[in-house]
């Protein structure tokens, strides 16, 4: 098969679309939007129906004349992003191309496309219930008693016979699972996720999906240009329970075509390139607003943070400091291995607003964050700082 044909764009395009499918908590969603109607390349047309109630049957005039009201509102698109891949030449040949480029391609979208849709979903949906009130208190020490004020309150609003699901976070989700409570209430049950037929864990018929905490706050920041990705906003909170019906939401997603070339067709590099485009959003009809509601923790954020310094080898005597805002605020200040974040490790003792640097820090660059916490659950990370030691 050659790798610059169009066949394989499509086929790379499908599977990448079945990988999506299959590793999102929030894919099924896609389910509810098969009677949308796109015009044009932003917008895109839900159908919303209401009918009149019942009334008394006349016996001399007969039925009244009732109105059926479809309101065909238009929403906007907004999250149109991309990505260029690029695999060198020298890396693999002709023949290894097809099958390495399918590997790397649906890596990606497991690791980078699936947390950034997922955190979007989940983020709007969160911020729904936050604008409307529609809001349960929680505690960690009774995860079920607020699992079952959230269930009633979806319930009482849509109905005892709509699908539910509860997106939980990680930190709820252990709670429920330790909980005594429901060890002999959770059932193993059929989840349908567009064509993948998945098996989750349920209580009382709804359906429970885990997603890590990161996935799970009510806003994020999508960065641009060369950087990328998504993090948590300094004002986000953590979203812990999220229920409502399972048709509640429409995500469309509006996925390019795979563009893919070879070295040859590569004008930039001696590498295969391949495009990546995926423009999507979440829509929630007015009518089912408020049947959307959350268990959100107390907000906390970062309103400053110590800045990237130099300090001398062998008299160190500097200390990294940040400022927040929030209840009940906890610190830890971690080490790390990159910029990134990447291998953060706890330094013991470092629990307050300021952190002192460790006198015996060697000469190059070295890395530090803090987590606070508030009211002991809601966490946010601070930007990185860089210590270069001369």
């Amino acid at each position: 098969m050659s790798i610059n044909s169009y066949v394989s764009a499509e086929m790379y395009a499908s599977e990448l679309d079945k990988v999506f499918t299959a590793k999102s908590a929030t894919a099924f969603f896609g389910d509810n939007a098969l009677r949308t109607k796109f015009v044009g390349a932003k917008t895109v047309i839900i159908p919303d129906v209401e009918f009149a109630g019942l009334t008394d049957y006349n016996r001399e005039g007969g039925f009244e004349n009732g109105a059926v009201t479809v309101s065909n509102t238009s929403y906007t698109m907004t999250m149109d992003r991309a990505r260029s891949l690029q695999i060198d030449r020298e890396d693999m040949d002709e023949t290894g191309i097809a099958s390495l480029a399918g590997k790397i391609l649906g890596e990606y979208v497991r690791t980078k496309v699936v947390p950034e849709c997922d955190a979007y979903v989940l983020s709007k949906l969160g911020t729904i219930a936050k604008q409307k009130g529609n809001l349960v208190n929680g505690d960690m020490a009774t995860p079920y008693e607020t699992f079952v004020n959230l269930v009633n309150e979806v319930q009482s609003v849509a109905g005892y016979d709509e699908e539910l699901v509860c997106f939980v976070d990680s930190h709820a989700y252990a709670a429920l699972m330790a909980s005594d409570e429901i060890s002999r209430m959770i059932t193993v049950s059929d989840f349908k996720q567009g064509e993948v037929n998945l098996k989750v864990k349920a209580i009382n018929g709804v359906a429970l999906i885990p997603v890590v905490s990161e996935r799970m706050k009510t806003a994020y920041k999508f960065n641009k240009g060369a950087q990328g990705g998504f993090k948590p906003a300094d004002d986000a909170s953590e979203i812990f329970m999220l229920v409502l019906p399972k048709t509640a939401a429409h995500l469309v997603k509006k996925t390019e075509k795979m563009r893919v070339f070879t070295p040859e067709q590569n004008t930039g590099a001696d590498a295969y390139k391949f495009d990546y485009r995926l423009y999507y959003d979440v829509f929630v009809k007015q009518s089912a607003t408020d049947s959307i509601w959350a268990w959100i923790s107390a907000p906390v954020s970062i309103t400053a943070n110590s800045e990237d310094i130099t300090v001398i080898e062998g008299a160190i005597d500097e200390s990294l400091t940040v400022t927040a805002e929030g209840e009940n605020l906890t610190y830890q200040w971690f080490k790390c291995e990159t910029a990134s974040g990447k291998g953060a490790a706890k330094i013991a003792g470092a629990t307050t607003a300021t952190c002192k640097l460790p006198a015996d820090l060697e000469a190059g660059e070295h890395y530090f964050f803090v987590a606070v916490t508030a009211d002991g659950n809601n966490t946010v990370k601070s930007d990185t700082v860089t210590v270069t030691v001369e």
